[in-house]
């Protein structure tokens, strides 16, 4: 999408003469409109243009917010039908698994971080609830994928520091290595809820457990009240003590809906309250007398990055999952997801086509705002008021077609290790021993997943 200022400053002229004018009593009004949006998200991609990257969206986005993206539009595609983008989809979901099969391809791995691995991996357990187009036989299937992430993930369980928890970075040289934050132990245990859900095998449940314990000892859920603030993090330097205070949207979703998916696959009243308790504590993102959402560590003071102005689309999906794992939210949640479509709406109405969006959602009209973040945020939080109008997330157990295997990711034991440490010739005998040894633990935990 490209815009002038004269163009911008002709949008700014008459916001509001090609906003989009959605009636949620009407299937064709619903599609119609979110084709708009969908169509905007996509202007930002060029993974298909000679000498890109399949995947990739355009500078200035990240790796991870393209794994997040092409979530969207997978369930763009579930909700209205219409499969225009699933060709690219199902492209760029292949071409970026890596050489293992891991989503850690080379082209990222020395900047990846947990969580930047772990979008990718949320999008293709999505991709196998969904019944998505399954790859080729000799390609990797969706389940496979999200099984390889987990596993990788698992293996990187770090006890020497904190007493737990996954590192925001994967690599000693990366800045955040010596952060443990609360959105890379979040995807963790969404992980393994949902892939306890879908395959029955109770062993990701307990990882799902042991994770949500570790989060809420270290205070990165405030469990001390009855509304429970989700913060950003600790550093190890600190034992993890000294937690970040900042509350972010997809934060808090990430852990309500993987609640979610744990309460659907135990039956246990805890994960209920708990979500509950998150939610709670959930509304400081809405105003209070509009409901209309925002993002609040960032969005008042004008300082939300790149990355940031995505985290209320990403929060919003996983407040429809939250929806229909844990049915008892529905009524409330949508209440306020309807309360914050009216501003969508209002603020899709800007840029040169009449229905770009913006971030402040507050306004009467467009912000001047534009991009990745703020298309995608507009349509999750449009698309996740249809979730009753399709079949919940599928397991193995109700029609569920995609394949895994417990032991994926194992290949990338090897070259984990071999990565995270600087080994002199005079260090190589004891690398090595440090190798055998996780590769002895990491394939008794894939053992554990099959049996």
């Amino acid at each position: 999408m490209r815009f002038t200022s004269l163009v911008t400053f002709l949008g700014l002229l008459v916001p509001l003469a090609h906003a989009i004018d959605m009636d949620f009593t009407s299937t064709s009004s619903i599609n119609s409109g979110l084709a708009l949006i969908a169509k905007g998200l996509m202007d930002y991609y060029n993974g298909n243009e000679t000498g890109q990257t399949p995947g990739m969206f355009s500078n200035p986005y990240y790796w991870w917010e393209a794994g997040a993206a092409w979530n969207s539009m997978l369930d763009y595609w579930y909700y209205t039908g219409d499969d225009t983008y699933n060709d690219l989809l199902k492209t760029s979901l292949l071409f970026q698994t890596g050489d293992n099969w891991d989503y850690m391809p080379s082209n990222q791995t020395t900047t990846e971080g947990n969580d930047d691995q772990a979008f990718w991996g949320i999008t293709v357990m999505a991709a196998a609830e969904k019944n998505f187009s399954n790859p080729l036989p000799h390609q990797p299937q969706w389940l496979y994928l999200a099984q390889a992430v987990f596993n990788t993930m698992a293996a990187r369980w770090d006890s020497e520091h904190c007493e737990g928890g996954l590192r925001w970075q994967i690599f000693k040289w990366n800045n955040g290595y010596n952060y443990k934050n609360t959105i890379s132990n979040g995807c963790l245990f969404m992980l393994g809820a949902r892939l306890a859900r879908f395959t029955r095998n109770h062993t990701y449940a307990e990882w799902a457990e042991k994770t949500w314990d570790w989060v809420v000892e270290k205070q990165f859920i405030n469990n001390e009240t009855d509304a429970w603030p989700v913060y950003d993090g600790g550093n190890i330097e600190a034992d993890c003590t000294d937690v970040v205070g900042l509350e972010w949207t997809y934060n808090s979703g990430l852990f309500m809906a993987g609640a979610a998916f744990m309460y659907n696959y135990t039956n246990e009243t805890k994960w209920l309250t708990r979500i509950q308790s998150i939610w709670e504590r959930s509304k400081i993102f809405y105003d209070t007398d509009t409901k209309i959402m925002y993002e609040a560590a960032c969005q008042p003071t004008g300082q939300c990055n790149n990355d940031q102005r995505s985290f209320k689309g990403i929060y919003s999906r996983f407040l429809g999952l939250t929806c229909l794992m844990a049915p008892d939210m529905n009524a409330e949640i949508q209440e306020y997801l309807a309360a914050t479509s009216v501003g969508v709406l209002r603020s899709c109405s800007g840029g040169s086509d009449g229905h770009t969006c913006g971030l402040n959602w507050q306004l009467d009209g467009w912000d001047d705002k534009y991009g990745l973040g703020e298309q995608m945020s507009a349509l999750e939080a449009l698309q996740n008021r249809l979730i009753w109008t399709r079949p919940p997330p599928l397991s193995e157990s109700t029609g569920a077609t995609s394949t895994g295997n417990g032991s994926a990711g194992s290949n990338t034991v090897n070259e984990m290790v071999r990565n995270q440490l600087d080994i002199e010739t005079k260090d190589r005998a004891g690398a090595g021993i440090i190798t055998t040894l996780l590769i002895i633990l990491f394939l008794s935990t894939a053992w554990w997943m099959i049996v």
